[in-house]
């Protein structure tokens, strides 16, 4: 129930709930952003999303002082905010506010209920929307502080990819366009959005273990030796090493694109000659992504091949190198992929 890509049917299901529960005609859950200044809806009934400034408003009132509201008659109430009803059209009656309050006893939100639909809201209805606050604030919280964890581990892997970036210069806009192609494989697939999102944010950090490659070999401009090759070859185990963290769904994702993007299908791959469905999901997007980006960027060893050729590359190695499902969803897709490669050409 706490997994993110679950909770907005979590909240609405509990604001549909506690809408019930007290009779009203709609609920609202609201979240105080202090960098903005604003409280907005995580859920509102009857309308997409309500943004209000943290000094208007009965919701505003709460949010700062903590204190649970009964309005019996909102228009009377001179601390109503009425601009919202002007918005959506919706008149409010009278209304039940509540505060939502984490574990280190912080207001970081509301929860308000408009409308009775027979009489008035009463200090009952206060007493079971106090219910409904203390679980939504429990949830709420975890949600909270998982997305602040994702946002480190994202600022983490972007200035990781700059550092292996760095190293190997002649690359600069690589990570970006392996991020967009492996991104538009991934949304071929019917995954969920967070999957999706976690490839296009993890996908640039499939080189990662170059930072652990000497300059002379990662920059040498002519063919590399077997025992060159073979350094080289140990980048994945140096990325996934670099990037793994038991703790983190993000980084071991991205840990994962790092360890099996030079995995083939066939089995022929490396660093540990992995076959079929045994290399992660994740691995095998990307592995399409970085060969096709690859044969079409000049390096200091070649020059680049035109659009046409590497697509057929690609759809050569359908079932030897690449995964066969992944590699119909690349030439399904391929408006979109030269759509990158026109707009990120080097």
């Amino acid at each position: 129930i706490l997994f993110e890509k679950n909770i907005e049917y979590v909240l609405i299901s509990l604001a549909d709930l506690t809408k019930d529960l007290v009779n009203a005609e709609r609920c609202s859950i609201f979240i105080y952003d202090r960098n903005k200044n604003i409280l907005y809806t995580k859920v509102a009934h009857g309308v997409d999303k309500i943004e209000l400034p943290a000094d208007k408003g009965i919701v505003s009132f709460t949010a700062k002082t903590g204190k649970i509201q009964i309005i019996v008659d909102a228009y009377s109430d001179k601390r109503f905010y009425p601009e919202i009803d002007k918005e959506t059209g919706y008149k409010t009656r009278n209304l039940l506010t509540v505060p939502l309050i984490n574990s280190r006893k912080e207001i970081f939100g509301v929860l308000e209920v408009i409308n009775k639909k027979k009489g008035i809201f009463t200090n009952f209805d206060a007493e079971l929307l106090l219910l409904s606050a203390s679980y939504i604030s429990y949830l709420l919280e975890n949600v909270i502080l998982n997305q602040k964890i994702k946002e480190t581990h994202a600022k983490l892997i972007y200035k990781l990819s700059s550092a292996a970036e760095f190293k190997d210069v002649e690359t600069s806009l690589h990570t970006k366009r392996v991020a967009f192609y492996s991104e538009i494989i991934a949304s071929g697939l019917n995954n969920d959005k967070e999957f999706v999102e976690n490839i296009k944010l993890t996908a640039p950090m499939h080189d990662a273990g170059k930072i652990g490659i000497p300059d002379a070999i990662l920059q040498k401009p002519g063919k590399l030796t077997k025992e060159e090759f073979d350094i080289i070859k140990t980048h994945p185990t140096i990325g996934f090493k670099l990037l793994y963290d038991e703790e983190s769904e993000l980084l071991k994702f991205a840990a994962n694109i790092a360890r099996d993007h030079h995995e083939k299908w066939n089995g022929a791959g490396y660093p540990a000659g992995l076959k079929g469905e045994n290399i992660s999901l994740e691995g095998r997007i990307v592995a399409i992504a970085d060969v096709f980006d690859a044969l079409t960027t000049k390096r200091p060893y070649k020059e680049p091949w035109d659009f046409s050729s590497a697509k057929n590359l690609i759809s050569k190695e359908k079932g030897e190198h690449f995964d066969p499902e992944l590699v119909e969803i690349f030439l399904n897709k391929i408006d979109e992929i030269c759509s990158i490669y026109e707009k990120y050409k080097e």
